[in-house]
């Protein structure tokens, strides 16, 4: 086998090793209009699908009636036709997986009332199916357990939004906190839209999905602004990069450690979908794993692309990385004119070499350019520090 058979694969497989390493070098904050344009037509959509078809809300969050019974060849439209002719108000049929999933209003009246009417239910659809009536699973829900449990659902959400602000803001400072706030809105209007662009039933099961996607979200995002947090030392105390620099090589640092987490967490949702999808009767599991889904892809995008580069944009505002940015613009302005050696006299501009050598470095060539101008003949002779070259430097020296 020649060397060049063996390098081969180390060279397709290169991008591979680098992202394990953390050597990739993506960038991610310059493209920040990208990926809020992407964001902001995903929610665009959602939004005009919410305000135009509005959410399916089950019927713990609404009350009325509920029956599911086998299809068995049954269409929607056949179940709708019988339901309504019984005179029932809201009748709404929908297939999931192989059921069929009928909802009406609160049925009125006294007990007995509501028990004869419920048997008229059961009974077309048994004919229409041909399933018995202890095959069929019955919910009986009132308005105001549906508004209860609404109501509960919307105080927890904002809690936990709450705390999670709190804590971001006492673990790393109120930037953070602000930005990874605008992340988890973000996660919960694409699923919000999903729900309403699919019309999938809103249960409290996606609540509950809801809740965990977020959790999934912040954790990602404090993995970033953790290193974020460690890499902070090389804006403020070298000032070699700008901090949106910074924040793309932390990304980079921690994208594998990301792509583990992600992978690992679809894997499992995706088992609970197809169960839901072709297990009969498993219809909760697939409203769950839906709501999983679309929440964890959503916050591995946000954590990335919407967190990150939304930091990058708050901190740049703060005086000393404005600062930090106006120097290394200059320096950049001055080696495309040639004109190189002047940031040689700010000793935070170090490079890889230690302050100390900068500094002493700079002081020699200043040296060198005040002989210079000093010669036999009292003329001035702009000989400059470049006459001279620069002292080497010793090797295994500590300072």
């Amino acid at each position: 086998m020649t060397r060049a058979s063996v390098e081969a694969p180390l060279e397709k497989t290169g991008i591979l090793r680098r992202l394990y390493y953390g050597d990739t070098d993506f960038t991610f904050v310059p493209r920040w209009k990208r990926w809020f344009g992407i964001s902001a037509a995903c929610i665009v959509v959602g939004l005009v699908a919410l305000g135009v078809r509005g959410l399916n809300l089950g019927i713990d969050f609404t009350g009325g009636n509920q029956w599911e019974v086998a299809a068995n060849g049954t269409t929607v439209s056949e179940a709708e036709e019988a339901i309504e002719a019984l005179g029932f108000s809201e009748v709404r049929v929908q297939e999931v997986g192989d059921d069929l999933r009928v909802r009406t209003a609160a049925i009125e009246g006294t007990d007995a009332e509501r028990v004869a009417r419920n048997a008229e239910v059961v009974e077309v659809l048994s004919d229409l199916t041909g399933v018995d009536a202890d095959d069929m699973v019955i919910t009986e829900v009132g308005p105001s357990w549906g508004r209860e449990i609404s109501s509960k659902a919307l105080r927890a959400l904002v809690v936990f939004l709450v705390l999670i602000l709190i804590y971001i803001t006492i673990r790393f400072e109120f930037r953070m906190a602000l930005a990874t706030i605008a992340a988890l809105l973000h996660d919960l209007l694409i699923v919000v839209g999903a729900y309403a662009v699919f019309q999938l039933p809103v249960t409290p099961a996606t609540v509950v999905a809801v809740l965990t996607i977020l959790g999934f979200s912040i954790y990602d995002g404090v993995v970033v602004f953790d290193r974020v947090d460690e890499n902070t030392r090389l804006v403020a105390g070298a000032g070699r990069m700008t901090y949106s620099e910074m924040v793309d090589l932390s990304l980079n640092q921690v994208l594998m450690r990301s792509l583990n987490t992600q992978i690992t967490s679809v894997i499992p949702i995706v088992a609970v979908l197809i169960v839901g999808t072709v297990v009969p009767g498993a219809g909760t599991l697939q409203e769950f794993g839906f709501a999983l889904f679309i929440g964890q892809v959503s916050g591995a995008y946000s954590s990335i692309f919407i967190a990150s580069p939304m930091l990058a944009l708050l901190k740049e505002r703060e005086p000393r990385y404005r600062a930090v940015r106006r120097k290394l613009e200059e320096k950049a302005a001055r080696t495309a004119t040639g004109d190189d050696g002047a940031d040689t006299d700010d000793p935070t501009d170090v490079g890889d070499a230690g302050a100390g050598d900068g500094a002493d470095r700079s002081k020699e060539r200043k040296a060198g350019s005040t002989k210079a101008t000093k010669g036999p003949s009292g003329s001035t002779k702009a000989t400059g520090s470049r006459s001279h070259p620069p002292r080497p430097r010793k090797q295994g020296r500590k300072r």
